[in-house]
């Protein structure tokens, strides 16, 4: 087979890809970070991804869903989901802190919403759209065509290809119906990882 088939075939699996590997999003929450709203913008990416959280659940956070002395975040999950309390890394609970205090200096700490835009209104599925494909533009190495609810796709890679098995994942990401979880788990290469022995 020609080079020229070879790359295009490539190229095309590339473009069909609906996740971001571990990578791509550290790429993205530095661009993110680069941004007018920095900080924010870093934290909306991070969130989204370490919580597969869909465009809608971001801009529905509160204040009161995050628990810094405990360093948990309530999801509430859409469409039926399972909501749940899950662990804020580190890395989050700085984002976190940093952007409440930056709030409390601009004078709109009172208001309810987690993440808030210029306007001190929660943001919308089409601010969060902005962001990102925003930060992949700035970020420039991602072969793929860049969207919201790949971060949620690539949560449940990233368990998968770290062998976290299918009822874990189906409880972090909020399904009630495993048939939505397994695309994670039969595409994820730690499956077959020794398959063939030591």
């Amino acid at each position: 087979m020609p080079q020229s088939t070879i790359c295009a075939a490539v190229d095309a699996h590339e473009r069909e890809r609906d996740f971001l590997f571990k990578w791509e999003v550290d790429a993205l929450i530095d661009a993110a970070r680069r941004g007018r709203h920095g900080l924010r913008d870093s934290l909306v990416v991070s969130l989204m991804y370490r919580h597969g959280l869909r465009a809608s659940e971001l801009c529905a956070l509160r204040q009161v869903d995050v628990n810094l002395k405990a360093s948990r975040l309530w999801v509430k999950r859409l469409k039926s989901g399972l909501s749940t309390e899950q662990p804020l890394s580190g890395e989050d609970l700085r984002l976190i802190r940093r952007y409440l205090r930056q709030r409390e200096a601009d004078g709109t700490a009172e208001l309810p919403w987690l993440v808030i835009n210029e306007r001190g209104a929660p943001l919308t599925r089409k601010g969060v759209y902005y962001i990102i494909t925003s930060a992949a533009q700035r970020a420039g190495q991602i072969g793929v065509h860049v969207h919201p609810h790949m971060l949620r796709h690539s949560t449940g890679h990233e368990l998968a290809n770290k062998g976290r098995d299918l009822r874990l994942i189906q409880d972090y990401l909020g399904h009630r119906d495993p048939k939505n979880t397994v695309r994670y788990t039969q595409t994820s290469a730690a499956r077959f990882e020794n398959i063939f022995g030591r």
